[in-house]
């Protein structure tokens, strides 16, 4: 027979971390295809609960608001981007544009096949409204990239495979024409869609020339 205080103590424990785990992800995932479908000015937090088939106050066991959930799931995109090309180092004499074509050109095609690559066209058309949606991703997804952008401009100027140190000093340079074609394929989806990848491959060879060729 189960002692009372026994059968007490295990009704008082909480939800398991796995359960725990489970239901974050089911929030996160129903929070991106929410905001891309609504955008998010029109996403309630009701409405990521209700997509995730969880009760509306359990939302708000895992986040403040819609400011935080969304900057979760920004680091979200940005985690399992990388982890899922298993972002290498560059070997010792690879052409640093060789490199960006072998680390980034997967996480772009990832991202473009998930949806997830949308998001900064979320920003760009809600940003301007919503003052914090736009801190959360410049702060979240923009400078954790130029920081490395800036690295490997680094490297490659060290190594005499640029004309200039622009690329350092500026180095939203490298990623500008994917935005570009993220911004274009949501403005002119009925003429075909841009492949992000290869638009940074050919931006790649304008920069750095055509270091597969060497």
């Amino acid at each position: 027979m189960t002692d009372p205080a026994t059968a007490k103590g295990r009704r008082a424990r909480g939800p398991s971390p796995a359960k725990t785990a489970a239901t974050r992800r089911a929030l996160l995932d129903a929070a991106l295809h929410t905001f891309l479908e609504y955008g998010f000015a029109d996403t309630r937090m009701s409405d990521v609960a209700k997509r995730a088939g969880l009760a509306k106050g359990t939302i708000y066991r895992h986040f403040d608001d819609k400011t935080a959930l969304f900057g979760e799931v920004l680091r979200t995109i940005m985690a399992g981007a990388a982890a899922g090309s298993a972002l290498p180092r560059p070997r010792a004499e690879e052409h640093t544009g060789d490199f960006l074509r072998r680390a980034v050109l997967p996480m772009l095609a990832q991202l473009q096949a998930s949806g997830m690559i949308a998001v900064p066209r979320l920003v760009a058309a809600e940003g301007p409204r919503f003052p914090e949606l736009a801190a959360v991703y410049r702060r979240v997804a923009i400078e954790p990239v130029l920081r490395i952008i800036r690295v490997y401009a680094r490297r490659a100027e060290r190594r005499g495979e640029l004309r200039s140190e622009g690329l350092s000093q500026m180095p939203i340079l490298l990623a500008a024409p994917v935005v570009v074609a993220t911004l274009w394929n949501g403005l002119f989806a009925s003429d075909g869609q841009l492949e992000v990848t290869a638009v940074f491959s050919a931006w790649i060879d304008l920069v750095f020339g055509n270091s597969t060729a060497r």
